[in-house]
């Protein structure tokens, strides 16, 4: 993240990064931490701090259930302990919504956590939802700890637009040919979320659309 000379006081809003498998999310996020300042705080994936940790990925529902508690949890806390450093945004790899995508067998993760999608959907000022490519030639499966064939990948996006329904600012940014135009409108996105005290360490990023809001 670049030095920022602003010394405003910050009220932080927390923006996610979410979409299906090989969506681009994390080459997305190292031009973000590339471009934008210091009061930008990226936090790291709970879901890769969980299984990177070695917590088991058994096929067994209960090992599925477990993981996605484990996950939810993780997610909060990495959001309350960023809370306090005058960040103007706390851009979330994902957030607590997602594991509901992920969730097998009976019932669901919210109410297994003892919460509600209000209240959750509550939690995030700014969702952007890169959607995962439908080319093979397109999905990449250079990160180790992902496993879906691009169908499966393709069906938890789908999920995860499903589940993020009734978030009333939205952002929804295409698989492109070209990688880069799609990061750009990501990167585009993240730059009006940013106060214009720390914008002018950003570029304007150009691109040959336009970027979908759902209400």
């Amino acid at each position: 993240m670049k030095p920022c000379d602003c010394a405003l006081t910050h009220t932080p809003r927390r923006v996610v990064l979410t979409g299906g498998p090989g969506a681009g999310k994390t080459a997305v996020l190292e031009l973000i931490r590339l471009f934008f300042c210091t009061h930008v705080r990226t936090l790291p994936e709970a879901a890769g701090i969980v299984f990177g940790g070695g917590f088991p990925r058994g096929g067994r529902t209960e090992a599925l259930q477990a993981a996605q508690r484990a996950i939810y949890s993780v997610q909060r806390a990495l959001e309350l302990a960023a809370e306090g450093d005058n960040s103007a945004v706390l851009l979330c790899d994902r957030g607590t919504v997602d594991g509901a995508a992920y969730w097998a067998g009976g019932g669901d993760l919210l109410s297994a956590v003892n919460t509600t999608l209000e209240i959750e959907l509550a939690r995030y000022d700014t969702v952007i939802h890169l959607r995962t490519p439908t080319s093979p030639a397109a999905y990449n499966h250079q990160n180790p700890l992902r496993h879906e064939s691009i169908e499966e990948a393709s069906a938890i996006d789908a999920r995860i637009k499903e589940r993020w329904e009734g978030h009333p600012r939205r952002f929804f940014v295409d698989a492109t040919e070209d990688f880069l135009i799609k990061a750009s409108h990501v990167l585009a996105l993240l730059r009006d979320e940013v106060p214009k005290c720390c914008r002018h360490h950003v570029r304007t990023f150009l691109w040959d659309g336009h970027a979908r809001i759902k209400p």
